[in-house]
């Protein structure tokens, strides 16, 4: 119950273990719930469902003795409930009646509606209920200023990095994406972002941008590849270089749809072993005329492909030809390309004017 970033990983740890997991967050977008292969249901879903309850929501008007006497018996029989979110989202003498008769299995608590709970609590004194003290009242007042310099620390951190256009873990109103994946993915971010970038520069001037396919290549299943990240750093390829507009992850899908830039994703499933996320990624502008005859495929549209390579992304195809092109970064603006191999008689896809570099 409740799908932010704490509900999100306790998901990801739970499919670990081989749990079948279904949510319920009436806020939370499906594609997020998809991504790491979890079934948004409604409330009452959930309840007559579940066979563990964890609960992960703010205490709110709305959330308030949620988990009641009457939403107790709409529970399987033998339910387990985790509560380490607040404590008043459950009434607790409700809870007491419940694991009395049987309903609730058994019960682990974080949290309670007055902290730290009396020691006659019948709730805490009951033998189906594991406590534990809610850490923040447990702390001395030293400690508790230590713990808010760390946090405060890890904010300014955060902000610095955002604003430096650093990929965030703890963005909430992003695609939210764990540190570790944030690090796999790090040069098919940047690759994504400059096969945008490049493709959208290849347009004659005079062509509207408003049909684009990408795809992405990869031996990971779909419910394993999490590719919205790549899709919001492809939109802002796409976007900057001919509008005043600064893409983020969070405006990225709101500003293509105020452009009608539709952006269709298909995936292909590759054979092999899954140890890269993606092995190639694929951006074709369809209805446009390109500055370059050899940047148009054989089936009619603006194509760019590229790779990463060595941690380096490559530009490994531009129409229906393969390239080999290395995309160094050298500043906010400019990017070198260092050709490997290419056909030379295809040299003149590869030599832009210098306002044209990216």
């Amino acid at each position: 119950m409740g799908f932010g970033m704490v509900g999100s990983e306790v998901a990801r740890r739970a499919k670990g273990l081989g749990m079948h997991v279904i949510a319920h967050d009436p806020y939370a977008p499906a594609d997020r719930a998809r991504a790491i292969g979890v079934e948004l249901v409604s409330f009452d879903e959930a309840l007559a469902s579940a066979d563990f309850i964890s609960l992960h929501m703010p205490l709110t008007p709305a959330t308030k003795k949620i988990l009641n006497d009457e939403t107790f018996a709409n529970m399987k029989k033998g339910v387990r409930i985790v509560n380490v979110a607040r404590g008043g989202v459950i009434d607790e003498e409700a809870l007491v009646r419940a694991l009395d008769a049987g309903i609730v299995a058994q019960a682990a608590l974080d949290v309670f509606t007055v902290e730290p709970p009396s020691k006659d609590s019948k709730l805490i004194q009951h033998e189906n209920v594991t406590a534990t003290p809610h850490l923040v009242h447990t702390f001395t007042n030293t400690l508790r200023m230590i713990v808010q310099e760390g946090v405060a620390i890890e904010v300014a951190e955060a902000v610095v990095g955002a604003l430096k256009g650093e990929l965030s873990a703890t963005a909430v109103n992003a695609p939210i994406v764990p540190a570790e994946v944030l690090s796999e993915l790090k040069p098919y971010v940047v690759l994504a972002e400059k096969l945008g970038r490049l493709a959208v520069q290849l347009v004659a001037g005079g062509s509207g941008v408003k049909s684009v396919k990408v795809t992405y290549g990869s031996a990971r299943a779909p419910d394993v590849l999490d590719t919205r990240l790549l899709h919001a750093m492809i939109t802002e390829g796409l976007i900057e270089p001919i509008s005043s507009v600064f893409i983020n992850l969070v405006n990225a899908d709101f500003t293509a749809k105020q452009r009608g830039l539709q952006i269709a994703e298909e995936r292909i499933l590759l054979d092999g072993s899954p140890e890269s996320p993606v092995e190639f990624i694929q951006v074709q502008i369809a209805n446009v005329k390109s500055k370059f005859a050899s940047a148009i495929s054989d089936s009619g549209e603006i194509r760019v492909e590229g790779r990463v390579k060595d941690g380096v992304p490559h530009l490994t195809m531009v129409g229906s030809f393969e390239v080999d092109v290395s995309l160094v970064l050298i500043n906010n603006s400019t990017v070198r390309l260092e050709v490997s191999t290419t056909l030379s008689y295809q040299l003149d896809i590869l030599y832009w004017p210098k306002s044209h570099l990216i």
